[in-house]
């Protein structure tokens, strides 16, 4: 599963082959494997803001997921049976995940930060029979608690006296772990096999559970090498501020990190803070990040950092929306790196990835294919379009980091496909050089005056405007144009929005975009909706601008 050596990413793609077994379990591969041959390496360390931090090695992780395991089969959870986890970064987190994977049972990782109708939707259409949460995760179902009728246990973590959230039926974590034998738990599990359902985020319509088989932890780990350069290097350490219950927490940085023997870091901040990721990079000796784009963002809004907080960064990779040319730009001048951006989707993830090292690097682009993946631009009829032709980014199968279906919706899993051509539902061009840039969501691109805009592009253009923190751009319904460009707007510290500041951030777009995709509409803001991976959620806003046009053609 590892790449081969290569100077060129073609050359490395020409040499690799995908090797994936017959059988293979992600709790045994990412614990018991490494414990039985170095079980004092550390694989775990846990940031303290106010004390050093806490270590975890592998043979401690082997044994207390070998317990929780055995833990949870007490209460009743078998082969294929759902195990829903809402817990911040941390071991109990990592330890629940590896027992689930032995027992062959699926982990449905949710974020801690879903509302209550969020959880009970999740739960509900997993069938979840076990909850593993927080004493705050456990007061936030105590309300439709009686409503999930499969689920049959809740575990807590971190003791149930905290935050008066447990109820008096709820098991605790420790308890559960201390309470039985870490003998090796060895259910053998094939690659195929289901182990993990992550929903995707919506924004189209309900959430839907994206089923994988164990095997997609391999199918993860040439992408990972390719942004990390050639990972595991002597010194990494991996750390990333995205929530582990979203795929590019879970997949592009804790599990790998695991099976390749390279030290995770953890935090339990659930609101993201520039100063303190640059504290935690510089404290914990971060070696290689996962950010993604608008935590980059917001981390440009921080007046030299670099004065306060020595970095040892080697490779930051960038993924989940478009990077833009601006921040990649910012990287290089501030960080003294270049941010290799990848792409993928809850789906199919990490298949597109840039790699500096193998010089495949462009401000503005994703970059090329990850070895083993086969992945084009198609029009609607599922074939593939010539280069710089405007398309959808679709990912052929078989793939081994693509999904198994959607839980019980096999309509909604036919409709992801034309052929063997997985759907993205993402709007992209690759050029002459094998490049590929995406520029929004179906759902996303503005039509205007006979023109298709792509988000993406303005709002880069947008962050770069000196008094620009953050912006999101939508198409907002018009009788002339049929829709005209919005941008919501957070400025950056110390600068008061009035009329001067929206010309000139409107001459800005006009003379480095085009006088098309200029804003013509512009709305300063507080904040932006996000979701929890930190993406901003565009169906709000849109859904604000539909609404506004509604009322004024009344």
């Amino acid at each position: 599963m590892l790449l081969p050596e290569g100077n060129t990413l073609e050359e490395v793609a020409a040499r690799f082959s995908w090797e994936v077994p017959e059988f293979f379990n992600i709790g045994s591969a990412v614990s018991d494997a490494w414990a039985a041959r170095e079980p004092d390496r550390v694989c775990l360390e846990h940031f303290h803001p106010d004390r050093a931090p806490d270590r975890l090695t592998y043979g401690e992780l082997a044994r207390r997921s070998n317990a929780f395991a055995r833990g949870l089969a007490s209460l009743g959870v078998r082969t294929g049976d759902r195990v829903a986890l809402m817990l911040p970064q941390g071991f109990e987190t990592v330890i629940a995940h590896v027992a689930i994977y032995k027992l062959g049972a699926i982990a449905v990782p949710l974020a801690l930060l879903f509302g209550v109708e969020a959880v009970e939707h999740r739960l509900s259409a997993s069938g979840a029979r076990v909850l593993v949460t927080t004493p705050g995760g456990c007061g936030k179902i105590s309300s439709i608690r009686e409503r999930l009728g499969e689920l049959d246990a809740v575990v807590v973590a971190g003791g149930a006296e905290e935050d008066g959230g447990a109820d008096a039926d709820a098991v605790s974590f420790n308890g559960l772990e201390n309470g039985h034998s870490d003998a090796p738990v060895a259910l053998r599990t094939r690659a195929d096999d289901p182990a993990l359902m992550i929903f995707t985020s919506g924004t189209t319509g309900p959430p839907k559970g994206a089923l994988h088989g164990h095997r997609v932890l391999i199918g993860h780990i040439p992408g990972v090498q390719t942004h990390h350069e050639f990972m595991p290097e002597p010194g990494d350490k991996l750390w990333t501020p995205a929530d582990w219950a979203w795929a590019g927490g879970l997949l592009n940085v804790l599990l790998p990190g695991l099976l390749l023997g390279v030290p995770v870091v953890s935090s339990q901040a659930q609101k993201f803070d520039p100063e303190l990721a640059y504290r935690i990079m510089a404290e914990m000796n971060v070696r290689n990040a996962f950010i993604p784009p608008t935590a980059l963002r917001i981390m440009r809004t921080v007046s030299n950092p670099l004065s306060r907080h020595r970095l040892n960064l080697r490779t930051v990779g960038s993924g989940g929306e478009a990077l833009g040319r601006e921040t990649y730009d910012w990287a290089q001048k501030v960080l003294g790196l270049t941010i290799n951006e990848f792409y993928g989707q809850t789906e199919c993830n990490l298949v597109l990835s840039s790699s500096a090292m193998l010089g495949v690097s462009r401000g503005g682009a994703i970059g090329k294919p990850v070895p083993g993946h086969e992945v084009a631009v198609i029009d609607d009829q599922g074939q593939v379009v010539p280069d710089g032709t405007a398309g959808q980014i679709a990912v052929k199968r078989p793939d081994p980091v693509m999904f198994l279906g959607y839980w019980q919706n096999e309509a909604a899993t036919e409709a992801k496909f034309i052929g063997d051509w997985m759907l993205t539902g993402d709007q992209g061009v690759r050029d002459a050089e094998g490049y590929f840039s995406f520029f929004g969501r179906d759902d996303d691109v503005i039509t205007s005056s006979g023109y298709r805009i792509g988000p993406g592009e303005i709002e880069d253009c947008l962050t770069g405007h000196p008094a620009v923190a953050l912006a999101a751009v939508v198409g907002k319904p018009d009788p002339v144009r049929t829709e005209i460009v919005k941008a919501y707007i957070v400025v950056a510290p110390g600068i008061d929005p009035d009329a001067e500041l929206t010309e000139s951030v409107r001459d800005w777009v006009k003379t480095r975009l085009s006088a098309h995709e200029y804003p013509r509409e512009i709305e300063f803001v507080d904040s932006l909706p996000l979701t929890t991976t930190g993406k901003v959620i565009r169906r709000i806003l849109r859904d604000q601008a539909i609404a506004e046009a509604s009322k004024a053609s009344v």
